[in-house]
């Protein structure tokens, strides 16, 4: 089936701003369907692999805004559904186990072939380099089933029946998802944010940014709440009372244990021990060159931690860019209200 949706170039001008500041991004920006997904080029080439892909019922998606809680959420997910092996979980790597789907945009082929002459004497981080660079895609649509697949892409961008299969959706308090976002996109080389936070957070509210609109991706999520194959949690929540959430991705994928049992995934996942879990932490990118060896994939993994990053103006913008975004919809954050 043709891709259905428009693509269409992020306004020249605007283009070369953004340019300036992600200076990773060596192809450029579109915008995608009628909300104008911001995407990077490198999306035109799999948007119809991906619209057309076949959806499985035993596949489970985790589908985040990003840096939304994605990761811990994938290995929570992962262990639920997978009996809790935390020896397979340990050993194979998450991006393994929940390859993050529409990636291979993310790598611009001037800056792969960089890398492999840079990695030209390690065949083992070639053939690393490779599998991150190739289609992400066709390597879903060959796996054997049960398969878990991450994303960022919006639902409107996925298949129309993606909800035949189990779909995890975490939505984040926006001011925390733009710092985290933030530090990722400057320690990231195919990003490569240069400039100040005050400038990153008018480029994500004005839906500059990859991925955004950001408050139209989580209402997409939050119209479908109801479905009984969509689960929708808050970051907040899962800081909040962890085992609590574990419960509700039990039941929603049918599995049940015992208290002591989910005892042990929360102390495996509490970011003490989540963020030096090498099989989680990134840790592959930073030797592969995508990221710069100083910089941390997972920081701090807290709640409210924006505040710190706002003067007075920008809390007054926030404030009134949120009630905006959410006049027309009865999503409320949970920690707000």
């Amino acid at each position: 089936m043709e891709y259905p949706l428009e693509i269409r170039d992020v306004e020249p001008e605007t283009n070369k701003a953004m340019m300036k500041l992600f200076i990773g991004e060596l192809g450029g920006f579109i915008r995608v369907g009628p909300k104008g997904y911001v995407l990077t080029q490198g999306f035109r080439d799999m948007a119809a692999e991906i619209y057309n892909m076949e959806v499985r019922p035993s596949d489970v998606y985790v589908v985040t805004y990003a840096r939304s809680g994605t990761t811990w959420t994938q290995e929570l997910v992962w262990l639920v559904a997978n009996n809790l092996d935390y020896e397979t979980a340990k050993s194979v790597l998450l991006t393994d186990r929940f390859p993050f789907i529409e990636s291979t945009m993310m790598f611009h082929p001037k800056l792969v072939a960089e890398l492999e002459e840079n990695l030209k004497s390690d065949e083992v981080k070639l053939k690393q380099l490779s599998a991150f660079s190739q289609s992400i895609v066709r390597k879903v649509a060959s796996t054997p089933s049960p398969r878990f697949i991450k994303t960022h892409l919006p639902l409107s961008l996925l298949s129309p029946k993606v909800l035949d299969a189990k779909v995890v959706y975490v939505a984040r308090d926006p001011r925390d998802a733009a710092v985290s976002f933030y530090y990722l996109c400057r320690s990231s080389r195919n990003m490569g944010f240069d400039g100040d936070f005050k400038t990153f957070w008018h480029y994500f509210t004005n839906d500059l940014h990859y991925w955004t609109p950001f408050f139209e991706h989580l209402k997409e999520a939050w119209e479908k709440r109801h479905d009984p194959n969509l689960l929708f949690l808050f970051y907040e929540d899962l800081k909040k009372d962890l085992s609590h959430e574990v419960r509700k991705v039990c039941k929603f994928l049918g599995k049940q244990y015992t208290d002591d049992q989910i005892a042990v995934l929360c102390d495996h996942l509490d970011i003490k021990n989540f963020k030096y879990n090498t099989s989680v932490n990134n840790d592959i990118m930073k030797e592969l060159g995508f990221m710069y060896p100083k910089d941390e994939f997972i920081r701090k993994g807290k709640s409210g931690g924006w505040r710190d990053y706002f003067d007075e103006e920008m809390i007054a913008q926030a404030d009134k860019w949120m009630k905006e975004n959410l006049r027309d919809t009865d999503l409320r954050f949970p920690h707000l209200q």
